[in-house]
């Protein structure tokens, strides 16, 4: 009868040599599958408790002993293996029995290896890379189970890791061993493998668990080899159809590693300026990491679990891309790459592992356009995708899906909410009222539904649902100043049927304010700056640099009552923002000037902000220096207030809205500005610019905003020689498409009468030198001037 476990390792303390009893054992957990692990688990725990901890024992000690024996690297092999069916096996095995497995008892072990592999000369001592194999195991299982990592066992192993490998010299100096383009393959020693990819990859995934104390800062570690790293990553880029398989693991390891390390204390990415000194490092990473991407030989070795070094690197690479576009405003350069949607999408289309399929998509919804996304066919599989992780994460007791909690995919879907054509079909898929049942539970759920909620035909769905409805209007009526609060106040505004009548109620017989700054807090900083330039230049403005106490929309609305003008302060952060967009909106639909300025470099306005502003000109910001830019900005605001003030302001968010005032200046008069050539077939589209804001004629310069000279005299031509009604259907249809406006009948005209006057005053000038040239050319003016010589 064969012998089972127990029976195995009760020998196994008696005969701890005995070929024979190695030999069953490992046969043992050879024959275990993903059907039978749980209940060979269950049966035979404590028989594996007392194996696991035996062969934790055995490394540390002194492994020359039994390093040449068959049957110990047989054995040691097959639970190496074993163990990797108890981490990425059946979820019906509780973390605490896996952990329990696969943890030391001490740190006592852990530290003796470490020391072992520290003092060893034999660079390829076969004892290292067993170690490497069970440290990789444990890092494994970090990742899969995060909340594991909080063991006493595994903090203090990764801060020895820290301190005596990532740290030291020997860890520098093996990294400058990869930037050679033509390695040896004999560099890679089981020592160099150590230090390369298990110790950094134990890191890695101890940051990924989001630790709340470190011995080391990451100034240190970056200060040590960060410059290194960057370097190898850019040498080696460019030729990774060349890697070896120990290059790849030790690249894939380190992009982990340093990825979970900058963005450890938060998703900010504040310690990116650590590594990345400028934006031109920063851009070159961004291709590196692409070029990574791109290899499509990956693609086909991506497993379903984080396990193997193609995974690995993908997955690093792709969710470094996100961190960096969600931190950094990059949108521009990103969306200069035009062949990256396409690379993106076949990765997504090709790759088995779920988590690099969610950071294509996250990426897609980050650096296209509204408009780009409506092109593509995919957008709805990022909806699908994302709610259906949602949907079993929810229904889940854990509250996860693979081991991810619920929050970091409703981060995910907060972004994309934003997205008109996301909107569009969750309305037609009515999954709003899985949102409505998490509010309570996570307030960022409130955040997606004031998105989605700008959706008109998710406005009706909302509020056909009476007890969801009850809970936010009894909730925005609360005095809190939290962010949920006002969140909540934001979806009450939305879902409110008549703005009109709030409108009125606000008690106003004059404006207030000649300007209000509508502004992203990410753009703080500069929209002081123009703040105290407009003060400074007699304006009264508004503006919003603390937090708003009270219903933030009710102050909004009032904002924009007793404003004549906004500023809208555009930039990606703007856009995606719901209060700014509530704001926008509000403004639009109650008829005040718009002046949008550009903060952000690259940044063209997309989706609703590009509705908003339809084709108003406006000043960029980053294009000019900052004093020739609130020239401009001067020039524009003078215009607003010399033609009436119906324009479209913007605002509401959780970073502004506090007024400031001062003694109130009348803007300076607009003086036309002097047109170089009188002739208009020679003027410049500048020069038509100059010419029709000089004239007050505001419209008319948005309209005819591509215009030069010779365009506006066939204009006026046909406007004088065609058929009236033609005419002006053909330009109102043009002024409904260019700038979403009905066209001025009074601009028009005055167009058509200072064209007119132009025409004559030049003929006139043309009669007079034809008269003067006439007279000076008389036989008798010839003969004097003749005679005279």
């Amino acid at each position: 009868m064969e012998a089972n476990l127990e029976q195995l390792v009760t020998k196994l303390k008696t005969s701890p040599f005995s070929t024979d009893v190695l030999q069953q054992i490992t046969l043992l957990l050879q024959s275990q599958t993903n059907e039978t692990l749980p209940k060979f688990v269950s049966d035979e725990y404590h028989s594996l408790l007392i194996l696991e901890h035996n062969t934790w024992h055995l490394l540390g000690e002194n492994s020359h002993t039994w390093l040449n024996e068959p049957c110990y690297i047989k054995f040691f092999q097959a639970l190496v293996s074993f163990n990797k069916g108890i981490i990425f096996g059946p979820d019906t095995i509780e973390v605490d029995i896996k952990s329990s497995l696969l943890l030391p008892n001490t740190t006592d072990q852990t530290d003796s290896i470490f020391e072992k592999i520290k003092q060893s000369k034999h660079h390829n001592d076969p004892f290292i890379s067993f170690a490497s194999l069970w440290f990789d195991n444990l890092s494994f299982f970090v990742h899969e189970f995060p909340q594991a990592g909080h063991s006493p066992t595994l903090v203090r192993m990764n801060h020895y890791i820290t301190g005596h490998f990532i740290l030291s010299k020997t860890f520098k100096c093996y990294i400058t061993q990869l930037f050679d383009l033509q390695l040896s393959p004999s560099i890679f020693t089981s020592k160099q493998l150590f230090y390369m990819k298990t110790c950094p990859l134990a890191l890695g995934v101890y940051f990924y668990m989001n630790p709340q104390t470190f011995d080391y800062s990451l100034d240190e570690i970056l200060e040590h080899i960060g410059n290194e790293y960057l370097k190898l990553i850019q040498n080696q880029s460019h030729s990774i159809e060349f890697w070896s398989k120990e290059l790849l693991g030790c690249i894939s390891c380190l992009i982990s590693f340093v990825r979970s390390m900058l963005w450890w204390e938060g998703e900010n990415g504040a310690k990116l300026k650590l590594l990345f000194s400028t934006e031109k490092v920063l851009c070159e990473y961004i291709q590196d990491m692409i070029r990574i991407v791109d290899y499509k030989d990956y693609y086909t070795h991506v497993m379903t679990h984080w396990i193997n070094d193609e995974t690995i690197i993908l997955d690093s690479a792709l969710l470094s891309l996100m961190n960096i576009v969600q931190s950094q405003n990059i949108n521009w350069f990103f969306r200069s790459m035009t062949q990256l949607p396409g690379i993106l999408l076949q990765v997504a289309e090709t790759c088995a592992y779920y988590r690099i399929c969610l950071c294509v998509y996250g990426l897609l919804s980050e650096i296209l356009t509204d408009d780009h996304l409506k092109a593509l066919t995919f957008p709805d599989d990022i909806r699908i995708f994302v709610l259906k992780m949602i949907e079993q994460a929810w229904h889940s007791p854990t509250k996860r899906y693979k081991q991810i909690p619920i929050i970091y995919f409703l981060r995910g879907f907060a972004n994309i909410s934003k997205n008109d054509y996301i909107q569009k079909k969750m309305a037609e898929s009515g999954k709003i009222s899985l949102f409505v049942e998490m509010c309570d539970e996570y307030p960022i759920v409130y955040e997606i539904i004031w998105a989605l909620s700008f959706n008109q035909d998710i406005q009706k769905q909302l509020r056909s649902n009476s007890p969801f409805m009850i809970k936010i209007k009894q909730a925005s009526s609360q005095c809190d100043a939290d962010q949920m609060t006002k969140t909540i106040q934001g979806i009450v505004w939305n879902l409110e049927s008549n703005h009109q009548d709030h409108a009125k109620s606000i008690a106003t017989t004059e404006n207030t304010f000649d300007i209000m700054i509508s502004y992203s807090h990410k753009e703080k900083v500069l929209c002081k700056q123009i703040y105290a330039e407009l003060i400074k230049a007699g304006y009264r403005v508004w503006i919003d640099f603390d937090q708003m106490h009270g219903n933030v929309m009710d102050a909004m609305a009032q904002a924009i009552e007793q404003s004549n003008t906004v500023v809208i302060c555009m930039s990606e952060q703007y856009r995606k923002s719901n209060y700014c967009r509530a704001e926008a909106q509000y403004a639009f639909q109650r008829e005040r000037k718009i002046v949008p300025i550009l903060l952000q470099k690259q940044y063209k306005p997309d989706g609703w902000l590009l509705f908003i502003i339809g084709q108003l000109l406006y000043v960029d910001f980053n294009k000019y220096e900052f004093s020739r830019a609130m020239e401009m900005l001067h020039k524009e605001l003078k215009v607003a207030f010399v033609v009436e003030t119906n324009a479209a302001p913007v605002r509401s968010q959780e970073d502004t809205v506090v007024a400031h005032s001062t003694a109130y200046i009348s803007p300076p008069e607009i003086s036309i500005p002097s047109i170089v050539s009188e002739n208009i077939l020679e003027w410049t589209q500048a020069q038509v610019q100059d010419w029709l804001l000089g004239h007050n004629l505001r419209q008319m310069s948005r309209l005819f905003t591509d215009c030069d000279g010779r365009s506006l005299v066939y204009l006026s031509s046909y406007i004088k020689n065609c058929e009236s009604q033609l005419v002006l259907k053909v330009l109102e249809a043009d002024s409904l498409r260019r700038i979403n406006e009905s066209i001025s009948l009074i601009e028009l005209s005055r167009f058509h009468s200072l064209m007119h006057e132009h025409k004559k005053r030049l003929q006139s000038t043309h009669d007079i030198t034809d008269k003067k040239l006439s007279r000076d050319s008389s036989p008798s003016k010839i003969h004097r001037e003749h005679s005279s010589t």
